[in-house]
């Protein structure tokens, strides 16, 4: 399957769900959450600890996703509420695609954290990427990775049409490059780490963010859910927003840091490392005008432009401003 047709199946497949209904929490007195494994969250102290459940009044059911793209489809089918760190790149194919979701808040920003990596073997650095024609590379379509991966072959001039692209989760790319099986393997997290084991990453995260190849999550839900349970919303942003502060601020990092990697599926170095190389945005600076206060609808259009230019979705919304509903956060601001 091409690179092309994957991503466009994908896509068409999240449209035709679109019109699932979703569970609502009043109505069930439980929620279905998605997250990732081996990607450390101050979320996920509270989270362990039951807090999110007590200050929202429901039972939250965690299901954990091996990417943005398969928690857009749940998202669709009304199997999962609120998505936590969710990539921006695989939100905007379910928004392109017709989708009603929103962008609740900025889950985290992680340059260093998602990357493309070559196989050692074959010696290829930033002054010689041009030696990637006809190599296979494993991407997992769709996502954050996937962007980066898109905007990095466009820098260094690389013909998409040259490589030989396999739609893979990070996981299984990694292993992919340790056993041979593709030259390039792009993702994120504990997949990246075991990557990197085997290869080199063609720019850093600070190289990236210099090209304007910014990476970032979000916090993330149907619009139907939002409307129908903004107090709950709320809530569960708040109790966010708690997390990320007492890890920020040092105060909780030493009591926070084993639960955290423990959930995750990490040992604590492993996780400290991770978490390093994160920025938990506060409520603030998430309302600011350089994230979803101003600038995040014409990234995610900047994002979609680069998606159809690809050939990867057939169009982009005109507007992404509807994607971004800033209403629960600035409620958690007020408290």
């Amino acid at each position: 399957m091409t690179m092309k047709n994957a991503l466009m199946g994908a896509a068409a497949g999240v449209a035709l769900m679109t019109g699932a209904t979703t569970a609502m929490a009043e109505g069930h007195g439980e929620i279905t959450v998605a997250y990732f494994l081996e990607w450390p969250m101050p979320f996920q102290f509270a989270k362990v600890n039951g807090t999110y459940d007590e200050a929202m009044g429901v039972t939250i059911n965690w299901v954990s996703f091996d990417s943005g793209t398969a928690m857009s489809a749940a998202m669709a089918s009304g199997d999962v509420q609120i998505a936590v760190s969710q990539g921006v790149p695989p939100f905007v194919v379910a928004a392109s695609a017709g989708q009603d979701l929103q962008i609740l808040d900025v889950a985290v920003s992680y340059a260093e954290n998602d990357n493309c990596v070559v196989s050692s073997g074959l010696e290829i650095d930033a002054d010689s990427a041009d030696e990637l024609a006809g190599k296979k590379v494993a991407v997992p379509l769709g996502t954050a990775a996937h962007y980066g991966f898109l905007r990095q072959m466009d820098h260094f001039g690389v013909d998409l049409a040259s490589l030989d692209v396999v739609d893979m989760a990070p996981a299984e790319g990694a292993a992919a490059l340790a056993q041979g099986q593709v030259d390039m393997s792009c993702g994120w997290g504990g997949a990246l780490r075991r990557m990197k084991e085997h290869g080199n990453v063609l720019l850093t995260g600070a190289e990236k963010e210099e090209l304007g190849i910014l990476v970032f999550d979000v916090t993330s839900a149907p619009a139907s859910f939002v409307a129908e349970n903004a107090e709950l919303v709320t809530k569960f942003l708040e109790v966010t927003a708690e997390a990320n502060a007492a890890w920020n601020d040092g105060s909780g990092v030493a009591e926070m840091l084993p639960v955290i990697a423990n959930d995750a599926g990490m040992d604590e170095d492993a996780t400290a490392e991770t978490m390093a190389t994160f920025v938990f945005p506060d409520v603030a600076t998430q309302l600011s005008d350089a994230w979803l206060g101003g600038a995040a609808p014409s990234f995610m259009k900047g994002v979609a432009d680069v998606f159809v230019e690809s050939g990867s979705i057939p169009s982009s919304l005109d507007s992404y401003e509807e994607a971004v509903n800033t209403g629960p956060l600035m409620a958690v601001s007020d408290m």
